[in-house]
């Protein structure tokens, strides 16, 4: 196998990380501290990645992406991932699930969203509703207004991230009254300005401080059929395309923030002093740098051989979620090692440590818990032997 980044390949992480060392490094402290990304620096985080080329790089060119294949794409969101995810967030990957939407659609929601001028949130989840998503509740039942064709939407969603910033959401409710299957499920475009739709403040998180989550609630909200994105229940079909592309993104991510937290343990290892000579020439600091290299270079491997999978055609969801199992779990040994070789600094606000060594533990999580993941991984062996 060929494991050399081509030369565009090395150009979008050369660029991209010179951007997040210039653009986002120097906010960190002050979301840390006040907990949120002020209005105007998201706008200038988001002009200066237009102006770079790497805005809504996940989306193909003919929409106006970046167009990147999905190899060079998971390369550019592990550099990304070196930063803190709120201010990473503002560099905008509107969901691929806009993809499925009409040309109307399209021209009012994709076409913006990839301009940077709309952004998208993502409603899945629900109060009663995490891992078994065939259990939500949110209904969408057909209804007229005016003599007009539409929907009813009533229901509540929770974890909606950044929906205090966004401008529609891709809505998932159940378009039937009979069992909980795949197709009772469907996606909707809707605005969140629409009547009947109440954004509130989420939880507080210990995890990515100031990335925000909201609950939204519909209260009989109404909306007309050509809200309706991609077929009448479809929805689970358009959810398993944002789940595969999200779980290598969390997984891509996990590898630039554990990268940056090794990066930091090896200098720190390399140069502190204790008993008069380095730390780093002690078995117990050198053997935990050598373990979190070896548990590093695997989660990557498996990143990238998914990313280069889903090129190929070849992927499966047990590719994915081995990839976000893997990186998920890597990030909170390094994380936590690399704070231990660091002693009390590494808990102290000095140093982006403590920060990485919280914001990993989300990430074993949302987009599908470890335990889901390990279903996944488990069901594929099992399932073709009939057990």
């Amino acid at each position: 196998m060929h494991f050399a980044l081509t030369d565009e390949q090395r150009a979008v992480v050369e660029t991209t990380r010179t951007f997040v060392e210039r653009e986002l490094y120097p906010h960190e402290e002050e979301v840390e501290r006040t907990g949120q990304v002020r209005p105007e620096v998201a706008v200038h985080i988001a002009k200066r990645a237009l102006e770079a080329g790497l805005y809504a790089a996940n989306m193909p060119e003919d929409v106006g992406g970046a167009g990147l294949d999905t190899l060079t794409w998971v390369l550019y969101e592990k550099e990304l991932g070196r930063a803190g995810y709120a201010l990473a967030s503002a560099v905008g990957r509107p969901s691929n699930i806009l993809l499925a939407g009409d040309d109307i659609q399209r021209a009012r929601y994709l076409l913006p969203a990839v301009a940077g001028r709309r952004r998208d949130c993502l409603a899945l989840t629900e109060p009663g509703a995490g891992s078994d998503l065939r259990g939500m509740t949110t209904r969408a039942r057909r209804d007229e207004l005016d003599g007009r064709s539409g929907w009813r939407v009533k229901g509540t969603k929770h974890f909606i991230s950044h929906a205090q910033e966004a401008d529609f959401v891709i809505l998932f409710a159940r378009t039937d009254s009979g069992p909980a299957t795949d197709a009772a499920i469907s996606t909707f475009l809707v605005d969140l300005d629409t009547a009947g739709v109440v954004v509130r403040d989420g939880y507080r998180n210990v995890s990515h401080r100031g990335y925000t989550n909201a609950i939204l609630d519909f209260e009989s909200c109404w909306v007309p059929d050509d809200a309706l994105l991609g077929q009448e229940g479809a929805g689970m079909e358009l959810a398993g395309t944002w789940l595969g592309s999200s779980r290598l993104q969390v997984a891509a991510s996990c590898l630039g923030r554990a990268e940056r937290a090794f990066d930091l343990a090896v200098r720190h290892a390399a140069t502190r002093e204790q008993f008069g000579q380095t730390i780093g020439r002690f078995q117990g600091i050198s053997f935990k740098l050598a373990d979190m290299t070896v548990e590093l270079k695997a989660a990557e491997l498996m990143t990238l051989e998914a990313a280069w999978k889903v090129d190929q055609g070849t992927c499966t969801d047990a590719d994915i979620a081995a990839a976000k199992l893997k990186a998920s779990e890597m990030l909170a040994m390094v994380a936590d090692e690399a704070l231990q070789v660091h002693g009390g600094m590494g808990l102290m606000d000095e140093l982006p440590l403590e920060r990485i060594w919280r914001d990993a533990r989300i990430e074993r999580i949302w987009d599908g818990t470890s335990e889901i993941q390990r279903h996944i991984i488990s069901r594929s062996l099992l399932r073709p032997l009939g057990a």
